[in-house]
């Protein structure tokens, strides 16, 4: 599996070929630097850390976690997770470039918190009579059983946070890949507000060996 970490740029809007206009998402894509590779005799899996977007001054790191760059003799990052990428080691470089403008991608982000919200807001209900005197308007409505169970049942719909939760959207398509600028065009929106950090995996289909 490929998979890369980036930050989301914004919108915008391209030309293709036959001349037609897309709204595309633009993701600064790299270049990301493996900074620990995890073995299954070790670490019972096998993955590589990725670190991606890095920090200037050594002052803003803490020590144990300045020790862990320093062990794989790379800088410090904001922005680590792990990928299961094969062939790697720590020090190697991931940029733009192992992606092709159409292939399929799934992009995972932090979407936008709206904060405390209520049920037509959060859920899409559709409310009470909005004249004078309903005395409903926005309310939830009835909620269950009055004397049997006297409860609530769990997992209604109701107010309560809003956003600010890992959403992955699949199927992507890439529409343009420049690698002189790290940037990678993505067809459609990508979960997070702008300068949120990104993963970016491949949707090819992984091989599997016949026994």
């Amino acid at each position: 599996m490929k998979g890369i970490l980036g930050k989301k740029i914004g919108m915008t809007q391209i030309f293709e070929d036959d001349g037609r206009m897309v709204h595309v998402t633009v993701i600064e894509a790299g270049p990301a630097k493996v900074v620990q590779k995890k073995e299954s005799e070790k670490d019972g899996y096998e993955a590589v850390q990725v670190g991606f977007d890095e920090i200037r001054k050594e002052k803003n790191v803490t020590k144990p976690m300045m020790g862990h760059f320093k062990k794989a003799s790379v800088s410090p990052y904001r922005f680590i997770k792990e990928l299961k990428m094969e062939g790697l080691n720590a020090g190697d470089d991931i940029t733009v470039g192992m992606f092709a403008k159409g292939e399929k991608v799934s992009i995972s982000g932090t979407s936008k918190g709206k904060g405390f919200q209520g049920v037509m807001k959060r859920h899409n209900f559709s409310g009470g009579p909005g004249s004078h005197g309903s005395m409903f308007n926005r309310a939830p409505g009835s909620l269950g059983q009055g004397s049997s169970p006297s409860r609530v049942y769990k997992g209604r719909k109701l107010p309560g946070q809003m956003g600010d939760k890992r959403i992955t959207v699949k199927n992507l398509t890439i529409a343009d890949i420049r690698k002189e600028q790290n940037l990678m065009l993505v067809k459609g929106a990508v979960p997070g507000a702008n300068g949120g950090y990104v993963i970016i995996k491949s949707n090819a289909p992984v091989a599997v060996e016949e026994k």
